[in-house]
């Protein structure tokens, strides 16, 4: 028997891949119904048609950046100011449309291509200067709260109606645009991440980004694609947002990095590069708000929360450690 006999056929190969993300996602949906589970038993009104709804409703913003977050530290890199390009592309979306009295699409258009910028700008500094993504991230997440508070005067804008069709619950459905359009996100990445050449270079260049330069790719170009991407997904968000809420506040979305990161860690997605899933990190998001609405319906107070919420960080940094160290001792 010769050495191609013994290898695996690609039959095989693909079998093992799926049978290895059923385990992953059932292992993810086990912890999501435990904490159904749970909720329901220590509130009275958790385990209802309209909780779920209003998670599925609420969720979009978080759906999006995390999407994003998830491409960014499969490349190795880390995004901290996704929280303020939200912010930032919709203090836009409100000053175009109240102080420049334009339409909906060329508001909407005006705070995709901000944000877009803004992720692109943060991947060319960090790409051909040799800067960490963190601490360019760090730097964009003050200058794009800091341009947030300069363009809206630091003062809430109410839009109005005109907006409020992307957030509203669809007759019949129950369901926003949004959310359907955040799912519409998820599938698309997962396909551009595992079905095409970009994916593959993103997988490559977070595992081993010397050796993908080596083999004669530039990696600086799909470094910034994914930024960009990410700034992307950011708008979206910013849009998602201000369809909800009907309002351009200079302090939206605090914090909002650190959820996202959080849900791509519960997710799969290492911090070190090279591995990673968008749907797994839809599960993620899910987990958190899930957790997020049953801590709020037991009056769990906002300390209390972020006390959990950071919790549940460090616990996942820590499986996704121990994962790391058991997968380089089984190879």
């Amino acid at each position: 028997m010769n050495s191609a006999d013994r290898l695996p056929s690609g039959g095989v190969v693909l079998r093992r891949r799926i049978l290895s993300a059923v385990i992953e996602y059932a292992g993810l949906l086990g912890v999501l119904i435990i904490l159904i589970i749970l909720f329901a038993s220590l509130t009275d009104n958790f385990f209802r048609i309209q909780t779920a709804l209003t998670i599925a409703n609420s969720s979009p913003d978080l759906i999006f950046v995390s999407v994003g977050m998830t491409l960014v530290l499969i490349v190795a890199g880390i995004d901290l100011s996704v929280g303020s390009l939200l912010a930032l592309g919709a203090a836009v979306i409100g000053v175009a449309m109240t102080e420049y009295d334009l339409g909906v699409i060329p508001a909407i258009a005006l705070c995709v291509l901000t944000t877009t910028c803004c992720g692109f700008l943060s991947g060319f500094v960090s790409a051909w200067f040799a800067i960490p993504s963190f601490i360019v991230t760090l730097g964009m997440l003050e200058m794009a709260r800091g341009g947030t508070k300069l363009v809206t005067d630091n003062q809430s804008i109410y839009i109005g109606s005109k907006f409020e069709w992307f957030g509203e619950p669809i007759e019949g459905l129950s369901l926003s645009p949004s959310f359907l359009f955040a799912i519409a996100t998820v599938l698309i990445a997962q396909f551009l991440l595992t079905q095409t050449v970009y994916g593959r270079y993103c997988i490559a260049i977070g595992t081993n980004k010397e050796a993908v330069k080596m083999s004669g790719i530039r990696t600086a170009p799909i470094f910034v694609a994914t930024f960009a991407i990410s700034g992307l997904l950011c708008g979206l968000a910013s849009i998602s947002h201000t369809g909800r809420l009907l309002t351009s506040d200079p302090n939206a979305a605090r914090g909002l990095e650190l959820s996202a990161i959080a849900a791509c860690v519960i997710g799969g997605t290492s911090l070190m590069g090279g591995r990673g899933s968008v749907i797994a990190s839809f599960i993620g998001v899910l987990i958190i708000a899930v957790l997020q609405s049953g801590l709020a319906q037991m009056g769990v107070d906002d300390a209390i929360k972020q006390l959990i919420t950071g919790g549940v960080i460090i616990l996942a940094v820590l499986l996704d450690s121990l994962r790391q160290r058991l997968s380089k001792e089984t190879h």
